[in-house]
C-alpha cells in the first residue's frame, strides 16, 4: 500500500521510521543489514524475539498511508536519509533523521547554511542585531537556519526571509508554535524552506525541541548564538554543533545582562567571537563548499551480522548495565567483531531493552 505520491519503497521506508522503537541509528542499521525497508519490516519480529521480546510492533499501513496523503495535501514532501537530495552535512551526524518533511525551496539545502539561535525573551538590541546579521549573511549567499521560536529565531527569519531562510520546527509541519508566528511560518514555507521531523498534527512537546536543535546544528557549517542564558536550548544547539565538528560562534554581551552570560561563557570556552557577517564568513571559510554540494549522501551504518552465537550474545548482555557505555568499549571488552555487537544491540533495542544516548553510548533500559 502506497499513497501521497510515495512509491512502495518510499512507503516502506516511512513505515519503518514510524514503527515503535525505530530511532535514527536503528533505521540506518536495518537498511544497511537487509538492503531494503521492505525486508527490514519483514524481519523485525524475529529480531525482537532474539532480543527477548515476544515480537516487534510495526506501524499500521493505514495510519502511514493517511499521513502520506496529509503531507501531500499540505503541499509538502518527504526527504529520506538515503535520498540523493538529502543534505550531506546533516547526513553526517550520528543521529541524522531518517525522514524529513519539507515544504518550500529545496535548492536552499545546496547552499552554505549558518544556524542562528538565541533567547526567546531576547532584548530589543539583540533582536535588532540578529535581524541585521541575518540580512547581511544572505547578501553573501549564506542561508540562515533557525527554529521559528520567539525572540532571536524570529528576528533571524525576518532578516533572511526574502533571500534565504530555513525554519526547522519541533511540531508537525501543519502546526505553528508559538501561535503568533503562524504567518511567519507560512512566509518561511513560501519564500524559504520549512522542515519538520514530526508527522503532521504532532504538537510541539518539550522532548522534541532538542531533536529540532540537532537538525539546525547538522544543516549548518556553524551556529551563531546571539543571546542566551547559561542554561538554555540555544547552548544545547551550540554543543550539538561542536560535537558535529562545526563552528560555534557567539555574540558577546554585557556581563550585567543575564541573557548574555551564555554567549560570554561560550567565548570563554573557545567559541569564535563574532560581531558582523564578515566575522561569520571568515569563521566558516575554512570548510570546503563541496561538503555542501556533494550529490552523494554521507549517511552510513555499521555492518550487521545475522549469525550470532548464543555465547557471544550472553557475553555482551553481561557487559551492559544501567550506566551508558561507548559501543567501541563494548567491542573491545567483549572481544567480538563490531558487526556482531551491532546486531545484538539492535535486537535488544527492538525488544525495548536498550536505550541509546548521545556520543554513541548505550545502556540497558
Amino acid at each position: 500500500m502506497a499513497g501521497g505520491g510515495l512509491d512502495q519503497n518510499g512507503f516502506d521506508r516511512l513505515r519503518l521510521a514510524r514503527s515503535p522503537r525505530i530511532g535514527p541509528v536503528t533505521w540506518a542499521s536495518l537498511i544497511a543489514r537487509f538492503g531494503s525497508a521492505s525486508e527490514a519490516l519483514r524481519m523485525l519480529p524475529d529480531l525482537a524475539k532474539r532480543g527477548g521480546a515476544n515480537g516487534a510492533q510495526v506501524a499500521d499501513e493505514g495510519t502511514v498511508a493517511r499521513e502520506a496523503e496529509r503531507v501531500s495535501a499540505l503541499g509538502a514532501s518527504y526527504l529520506f536519509l538515503d535520498d540523493r537530495d538529502y543534505p550531506p552535512l546533516l547526513g553526517q551526524i550520528d543521529t541524522a533523521p531518517p525522514v524529513l518533511i519539507v515544504r518550500g525551496d529545496m535548492a536552499l539545502l545546496e547552499r552554505r547554511c549558518v544556524g542562528m539561535v538565541g533567547a526567546r525573551n531576547a532584548s530589543a538590541a539583540a533582536c535588532r542585531f540578529a535581524r541585521m546579521l541575518a540580512q547581511d549573511l544572505t547578501r553573501e549567499e549564506v542561508v540562515v537556519v533557525s527554529g521559528l521560536a520567539r525572540g532571536i529565531d524570529t528576528a533571524a527569519h525576518v532578516g533572511s526571509l526574502m533571500k534565504g531562510t530555513i525554519g526547522v520546527i519541533a511540531s508537525g509541519i501543519d502546526i505553528a508554535f508559538p501561535p503568533e508566528n503562524a504567518q511567519l511560518q507560512e512566509d518561511v514555507a513560501t519564500h524559504g524552506l520549512l522542515i519538520a521531523e514530526q508527522p503532521p498534527g504532532a504538537e510541539p512537546r518539550a522532548r522534541n525541541f532538542p531533536y529540532r536543535n540537532r537538525i539546525i546544528a547538522g544543516l549548518s557549517l556553524g551556529t551563531v548564538v546571539v543571546e542566551a542564558a547559561p542554561k538554555s536550548g540555544s547552548l544545547i544547539t551550540a554543543r550539538l554543533a561542536a560535537e558535529a565538528g562545526r563552528e560555534v560562534m557567539a555574540v558577546p554581551g554585557s556581563p550585567l545582562d543575564p541573557r548574555a552570560q551564555g554567549c560570554n561563557l561560550l567565548i570563554r570556552e573557545g567559541a569564535t567571537l563574532v560581531q558582523s557577517a564578515a566575522d561569520v564568513i571568515e569563521a566558516i571559510s575554512h570548510l570546503d563548499d563541496r561538503m555542501v554540494r556533494s550529490p552523494t549522501p554521507h549517511w552510513s551504518a555499521g555492518p550487521i551480522d545475522s549469525d550470532v552465537a548464543d555465547g557471544d550474545r550472553k557475553r555482551l548482555h553481561a557487559l551492559l548495565g544501567p550506566v551508558p557505555v561507548q559501543v567501541d568499549e563494548l567491542v573491545r571488552q567483549a572481544g567480538l567483531a563490531p558487526a556482531i555487537v551491532q546486531t545484538v544491540l539492535l535486537e535488544l533495542e527492538l525488544a525495548g531493552r536498550l536505550e541509546r544516548h548521545a556520543g554513541g553510548r548505550v545502556s540497558l533500559a
